[in-house]
């Protein structure tokens, strides 16, 4: 989505604005690690540029995303809402350099108050987000997106530590409910018929956490009656994302968004916490506390 975006200079956010999580910020709080990686919250400029610059080597050079001139020309994914998220890092430890230079994967998030205090979530520009956070006056939202990680790193290992970081972040800022935008790659939806069928059919979000999309330009995702789908295929053709938040029991929007800066088909995933899997907190820790030694 072509989104009118600052500087790469203009990422800082003004000193009468605060990070959500400038106690992670401030203490440089390891999150998780596993062997030579670990994860963080950024806490300096630069490092949230070297993120922006992942997610451009992920997004316009792998995938062939469209970004804004500006972005294109500094060769970093980033827009105005940079400055309003925290930036989760996955950090190598064993490469050479410093921390900037050792930064492999990278996931926004967005906390409910800080975006009602500035451009409101990201994904409300394909989602009516405003409704579904209007039904849940008692629950805090996080938004989750640009998620992406050096195709070198894209092992369960990396997806682990992601995992790790946003669990513990969480926890710790007493989050209720994630959401944001996921992709399969790609601007026709037939083509991952069998992938987002299953979705429809065997993990839509409805009643409470029903979302509807902005436009009518956007289509439902059952593709394919229930008893046609190859439950198989459907899952191997799924990004691993995608995968990863079905088996933890996420709920997903029964419209596909078209998104042709990014040359993605976007579906908005609903994870309220409550209904996380109990093997996975097992996994990770009730206090996130296994990949945290």
């Amino acid at each position: 989505m072509n989104i009118s975006a600052p500087t790469p200079d203009q990422i800082q956010r003004p000193a009468s604005q605060r990070f959500a999580s400038a106690n992670y910020r401030e203490n440089n709080v390891i999150l998780g690690r596993i062997g030579t990686l670990e994860t963080r919250i950024a806490t300096t400029k630069e490092e949230i540029g070297a993120a922006q610059e992942i997610r451009y080597r992920v997004f316009v050079e792998e995938m062939g995303a469209k970004l804004p001139f500006d972005a294109m020309l500094s060769k970093r994914d980033f827009d105005q809402y940079d400055h309003q998220c925290d930036h989760l890092l996955v950090i190598d430890r064993a490469i050479t350099g410093s921390t900037v230079d050792q930064i492999v994967g990278t996931y926004r998030l967005m906390q409910q108050n800080t975006a009602e205090e500035n451009n409101g979530f990201y994904s409300q520009n394909e989602y009516d987000v405003h409704g579904l956070v209007s039904r849940h006056p008692d629950k805090r939202f996080l938004e989750l997106g640009r998620s992406c990680v050096l195709p070198k790193y894209r092992s369960r290992r990396s997806i682990e530590l992601l995992w790790q970081g946003i669990w513990a972040y969480c926890l710790q800022n007493n989050i209720d409910v994630m959401f944001g935008c996921a992709s399969f790659r790609g601007t026709v939806p037939a083509a991952h018929a069998q992938s987002l069928s299953f979705l429809y059919h065997f993990a839509r979000a409805t009643d409470e956490w029903h979302i509807v999309p902005q436009t009518d330009k956007q289509d439902l995702i059952d593709l394919m009656p229930a008893e046609a789908l190859k439950t198989k295929e459907a899952l191997s053709d799924m990004p691993p994302l995608i995968k990863g938040y079905l088996r933890v029991g996420a709920l997903f929007s029964p419209h596909a968004f078209v998104d042709t800066s990014f040359n993605t088909t976007d579906v908005l995933i609903i994870m309220p916490l409550s209904k996380i899997s109990s093997r996975y907190i097992n996994h990770y820790g009730a206090d996130a506390e296994r990949f945290n030694a």
